[in-house]
C-alpha cells in the first residue's frame, strides 16, 4: 500500500517575518487533521480499488467426492442382500400364518361335519333300534293272536263269526300301524290287495293277487247286508282298485295309502262300491 500523500501549502514570502499578530492556534492541529482525512480517503479509494478487483474473480469451491472403493461396494452389496432376505423371510411367514389359518379353519369344518355325522348315525341307530322292538312287539303279538284265535273271537267283533272269520279279523288287527308300499307284501309294509290275500290265507282261502281279481271272488253282498269279514271294494267289480275287510260296527280295516299305512276307518267316511263273502 503506497503511503498517503501530504498536501504541500506554499509558504508566503513573508512568512519568516515575525508577525506582530499573535499565532493562530491550532493551526498545526487542523493541517493535521485535514491530512490525516486526506490519507483516509485516499486509503478507502484503494481498499475499494481491491475489492473491485477481487469480486470481479468468481470463487470457485471443489468439493471431492468419495470414491467408491472394493470395501465400500461389498458393504452396499451386503445390506441390499440382507434386506432382500428380510423382506423374503417376512413373506414366508405371511404364507405360513396364512397356511395355518386355513389349516385351522379347516379342522374345525370337519371336526363340526364329524359331530353332526355321528349325531346322524347316532339318531339312525336309535330310530332302527326303536323299530325293531316295535317289529318284535307285533310279531309276539302276531302269534299270540294266531294261538288263540282259533279258541276264541276277538271282542271286538259285533257279529257271531266262524273261528276261520277270527282268526282273519286277529291277523289284520296286529299289522295296523305297518306302511302301505305299493307292491309290498309284508311282513311289515303292505299294499291294500297282499294284506286281504295274506289275511285269507291265514285260514286256509287263496285268493288272487290284485284288487281287481279280488272283487270277483266268492258271493256277491249288498251293502246293506254286510258281515264281519266280506272284502269291500272299491271301483267296478272286475276294475276295483282298492280293497279292504269289513271288521263290524261300520268300520273297516286296510292299507289305506303311504301317508296312513294299515289303519281302522269309518265305512260312512269312505262308502265301498261293493261287497263279496268268501268264508
Amino acid at each position: 500500500m503506497k503511503e498517503p500523500l501530504v498536501p504541500v501549502v506554499p509558504m508566503s514570502h513573508t512568512a519568516h517575518i515575525r508577525s506582530h499578530r499573535k499565532p493562530r492556534r491550532g493551526a498545526t492541529s487542523t493541517i493535521a487533521l485535514r491530512a490525516g482525512v486526506a490519507g483516509g480517503v485516499l486509503s478507502m479509494a484503494a481498499a475499494g480499488a481491491s475489492a473491485s478487483a477481487n469480486a470481479a474473480e468468481p470463487v470457485t469451491q471443489t468439493i471431492e467426492l468419495p470414491t467408491l472403493t472394493a470395501d465400500l461396494s461389498a458393504q452396499v452389496a451386503q445390506s441390499a442382500a440382507a434386506t432382500q432376505q428380510a423382506a423374503a423371510n417376512y413373506e414366508l411367514r405371511a404364507e405360513r400364518d396364512a397356511a395355518a389359518a386355513k389349516a385351522a379353519a379347516e379342522a374345525k369344518k370337519d371336526l363340526a361335519e364329524a359331530k353332526k355325522k355321528a349325531e346322524a348315525k347316532k339318531k339312525a341307530a336309535e330310530a332302527a333300534r326303536k323299530a325293531a322292538a316295535e317289529r318284535a312287539t307285533r310279531s309276539a303279538e302276531r302269534a299270540t293272536l294266531s294261538a288263540s284265535a282259533s279258541a276264541s273271537a276277538s271282542t271286538s267283533v259285533s257279529a257271531p263269526a266262524s273261528g276261520s272269520v277270527a282268526t282273519v279279523i286277529a291277523f289284520l288287527k296286529a299289522q295296523v300301524g305297518d306302511a302301505y308300499v305299493l307292491g309290498a307284501t309284508g311282513p311289515n309294509a303292505w299294499d291294500c290287495s297282499s294284506l286281504v290275500q295274506a289275511a285269507y290265507k291265514q285260514v286256509g282261502v287263496d285268493l288272487p293277487r290284485v284288487s281287481q281279481d279280488q272283487s270277483m271272488a266268492g258271493t256277491d253282498v249288498p251293502l246293506s247286508d254286510l258281515q264281519v269279514g266280506d272284502i269291500l271294494y272299491w271301483g267296478g267289480k272286475g276294475s276295483a282298485y282298492h280293497v279292504g275287510v269289513y271288521i263290524g260296527d261300520g268300520q273297516y280295516l286296510d292299507a289305506a295309502n303311504p301317508s296312513k299305512g294299515v289303519v281302522i276307518q269309518d265305512l260312512s267316511g269312505y262308502p265301498a262300491s261293493g261287497a263279496v263273502r268268501v268264508l
